[in-house]
């Protein structure tokens, strides 16, 4: 049985913030996963893929109750022990990938039948704690009362993905996004040069002067994008079927979550030109 997860929404400005109203939680860099357990153990993305087959061991080392459903992450750690997205992407795509994967719970839906989606945060969280044995491939998301600030530095200092913030009296709103849970993700900033942009579809190929290092596509209002093409006209080198390349004379400032294993930015987001 399938539930449609609640959603986050961004804390204002992208900042933590302290109210003992609020659980502070960690939020793990992986896919969004829906544990079922009510006819028969099913697994579903947020999007009502149905990936069972993908993940045995998920399947043969299951401990929850009968009629009971979770919601949670499936994440890969990697070597230093911290979630690792390229490696559960590559899990998620391939059975053949040695990774082994991780369920943690954050939130209980159903329980032995019950559907306690209503019942406020903290009291699901309890019936969370008491509903299986942690056993290796299953876990259950840690939370702190308020201290959303400090538990964000630490995050910070650790190259951790971000935290979560939640009302600890909020019902479960079943397939809503809400402001009663709100994320605020740990980014780096950085200066980097336009070396290029697609044809078709938007995208600014971005480089540190040496390297390239992947294309931009979100975060560059309507405004910037016709400021941007009026400049580029005359910084042209060369093209390609799909790409124009570029001076490297533009610079810009870009928030992102780090480099990949290739050395590219991980989901770059444009902030402003350097003027």
């Amino acid at each position: 049985m399938f539930v449609s997860p609640m959603l986050l929404e961004y804390a204002a400005d992208n900042k933590p913030f302290d109210d003992d109203n609020y659980i502070t939680e960690l939020k793990l860099d992986g896919i969004r996963l829906i544990v079922s357990n009510m006819d028969r153990v099913r697994l579903y993305t947020r999007h009502n893929n149905e990936i069972t087959a993908n993940f045995p061991e998920l399947v043969d080392n299951i401990d929850i109750p009968k009629g009971t459903i979770l919601d949670g992450e499936l994440i890969v750690s990697g070597p230093d022990g911290k979630p690792d997205f390229e490696a559960v992407m590559e899990r998620f795509k391939s059975k053949k990938s040695k990774h082994k994967a991780t369920f943690c719970a954050f939130d209980i839906i159903k329980h032995k039948h019950n559907d306690i989606h209503s019942y406020p945060l903290l009291e699901r969280k309890a019936i969370l704690e008491s509903a299986f044995e942690p056993n290796g491939f299953y876990m259950k998301s840690k939370y702190l009362v308020g201290n959303g600030s400090a538990y964000f530095d630490l995050v910070k200092q650790q190259n951790l993905e971000g935290i979560v913030l939640k009302r600890a009296d909020t019902k479960y709103e079943i397939g809503k996004r809400s402001d009663k849970w709100q994320k605020v993700i740990a980014y780096d900033m950085g200066e980097y040069f336009i070396a290029g942009y697609r044809k078709d579809e938007f995208g600014w190929l971005l480089s540190d002067g040496i390297r390239v290092l992947g294309v931009m596509e979100l975060g560059v209002p309507t405004e910037e994008r016709r400021a941007g093409w009026r400049v580029f006209q005359q910084l042209k080198t060369k093209e390609t079927k799909d790409m124009v390349y570029l001076q490297p004379l533009i610079k810009c400032v870009v928030k992102h979550r780090g480099f990949t294993k290739n050395n590219m930015l991980r989901l770059p987001v444009f902030e402003k030109f350097i003027l």
